[in-house]
C-alpha cells in the first residue's frame, strides 16, 4: 500500500474553488433575516386583523391617565338631595328656600320638622352602678335543696371545782338549728324584634347587663336590710348584734377604738370596718392623742386602707352620718352566711308575644342570706 506524504500534496489541487459562481456568506445571513422578519410581520398583521384590541387600547390609555393624576386628587361625588338640603339648613336656617325644606321633610314623620342623616355609635352610655359588696367578705355556699340547716350549739359545760372523792356535777349541753333559706329574685323585660334584629345583638347584651347589675344592687341591699320574710335577713336588722351607741351627732377616735376593742380578740383580728364613702369621708379626717390618722391608705396593690389597723370595705347602701342612724359595722364579716340556690337564670321567651312582635326575657335568682354568729359583729348606733 502506498502512502501519500502531504509534501507530495501540496503541489496538487486537492479542493477547487469556484469563484464566480459562490456568493458572499455575509450576504446570505442578511438575506436569511430579512426574510424572517418579513415572515414574523406578516403572521403578526394576520392576528390583528382576527383580534379586536380597540376596548384594551381604551382601558390602558384610562388608566395611565388615572396613574398620572396628582396625588390626592379624587373625582367629585355628587352630593344626595337630602345633604345639600341639609347643609343649606345648617347656614340659612329657616331662611333656607322652601324647596330645599321640602327635600328634608319627605324623609320626616308626620308631625314635620328637620331629620339629619342619622349615624348611630356603637358606644352605649350609661350610669355605673354601685352596690354594697357583702358577698366579697361573707361566707358564701352553694346549695342543692330548697333550703340548708346548721346545728348550732347555744351553751356550755358547767364545770365546777370540786374536792376529793365528791361527786361531779352534770352538765347538759344546749343545741339548737339555724334554717337559710334561699328567696326568689325575679323581674322580665319586653323588648321589640325590631330592636333585637337591628342592634345586631347590642339591644340583648345591654338588657343582660342591665339585670345583673340590678340583681347585684338590689341583694346587696337585702344582706344589709333584709327583713328575713320574703327577703334575705340584714346584718343591720338582725336585733341579736351587739350595738355601740355613740355620745354625739359625729363619730370620735375614742368611740371608734372602744367599739373596736368590744368585739372579743379572736373575732377583732379578721374583722373588717364597713361604711359608705359619705362616712368614710368623715373619718378619714380623725387623729389620735398623738395628731395621728386613724385612717391609712394602701401601700401595696391588692391591699385595703385601713382604719385602727383593720381593713375598710365601702358599702354604698349604708346609712350616713346623721340622727338615729347605724352609719358604721365592725365584725368578721365569716359570720354572715349567704347561700346560693340559683345563679342568675336569664330565659328569652320569643314566643309568648310573637303577634305583638317583641320578646320576653326572664331572669330569676335565688339566694338567701342569715346572721349565723351576732358575736362577730358590732353595730355603731347614732345618738
Amino acid at each position: 500500500m502506498k502512502i501519500t506524504k502531504p509534501s507530495e500534496l501540496r503541489g496538487s489541487t486537492a479542493i477547487t474553488r469556484k469563484e464566480a459562481e459562490d456568493a458572499d456568506p455575509t450576504d446570505i445571513v442578511t438575506k436569511g433575516l430579512a426574510d424572517l422578519q418579513k415572515s414574523v410581520e406578516e403572521r403578526i398583521g394576520e392576528v390583528e386583523k382576527k383580534a379586536d384590541t380597540s376596548k384594551l387600547a381604551d382601558r390602558l390609555d384610562k388608566l395611565e391617565a388615572k396613574a398620572n393624576r396628582a396625588t390626592g386628587e379624587r373625582e367629585a361625588v355628587e352630593p344626595s338631595e337630602e345633604r345639600k338640603s341639609f347643609a343649606i339648613y345648617l347656614r340659612k336656617g329657616s331662611g333656607a328656600p322652601d324647596a330645599e325644606l321640602k327635600a328634608l321633610n319627605e324623609a320626616n314623620d308626620g308631625e314635620g320638622g328637620f331629620l339629619a342623616p342619622e349615624e348611630i355609635s356603637s358606644e352605649m352610655i350609661r350610669d355605673l352602678v354601685e352596690y354594697s359588696p357583702v358577698r366579697s367578705i361573707a361566707s358564701v355556699r352553694s346549695i342543692a335543696s330548697k333550703s340548708i340547716k346548721y346545728p348550732k350549739r347555744t351553751g356550755m359545760t358547767n364545770a365546777q371545782w370540786i374536792d376529793e372523792l365528791e361527786t361531779e356535777p352534770e352538765s347538759t349541753i344546749p343545741f339548737g338549728q339555724i334554717e337559710v333559706t334561699p328567696h326568689k329574685l325575679a323581674t322580665f323585660v319586653d323588648i321589640s324584634n325590631e330592636l333585637l334584629a337591628d342592634s345586631a345583638g347590642t339591644a340583648e347584651s345591654e338588657v343582660r347587663m342591665a339585670l345583673a347589675e340590678d340583681f347585684g344592687k338590689k341583694e346587696g341591699a337585702a344582706f344589709l336590710y333584709g327583713t328575713g320574710g320574703n327577703q334575705p335577713e340584714g346584718i343591720l336588722t338582725n336585733a341579736d348584734i351587739p350595738t355601740f351607741e355613740g355620745a354625739g351627732l359625729t363619730v370620735s377616735p375614742d368611740e371608734l377604738v372602744t367599739m373596736m376593742y368590744e368585739l372579743p380578740a379572736m373575732y377583732r383580728n379578721r374583722a373588717t370596718w364597713a361604711m359608705n364613702g359619705t362616712t368614710l369621708g368623715a373619718i378619714r379626717n380623725l387623729k389620735d392623742g398623738d395628731g395621728r390618722y386613724l385612717w391609712q391608705p394602701s401601700f401595696q396593690v391588692g391591699q385595703p386602707e385601713t382604719i385602727l389597723g383593720r381593713p375598710v370595705v365601702e358599702m354604698p347602701d349604708m346609712d350616713d352620718v346623721g340622727t338615729g342612724t347605724t352609719p358604721i359595722v365592725f365584725g368578721d364579716f365569716e359570720g354572715y352566711r349567704i347561700v346560693d340556690r340559683l345563679a342568675m337564670s336569664v330565659l328569652v321567651n320569643p314566643y309568648l308575644l310573637a303577634t305583638k312582635d317583641a320578646t320576653r326575657i326572664h331572669a330569676v335568682r335565688r339566694v338567701g342570706g342569715r346572721v349565723i354568729q351576732p358575736a362577730r359583729f358590732r353595730k355603731y348606733l347614732m345618738a
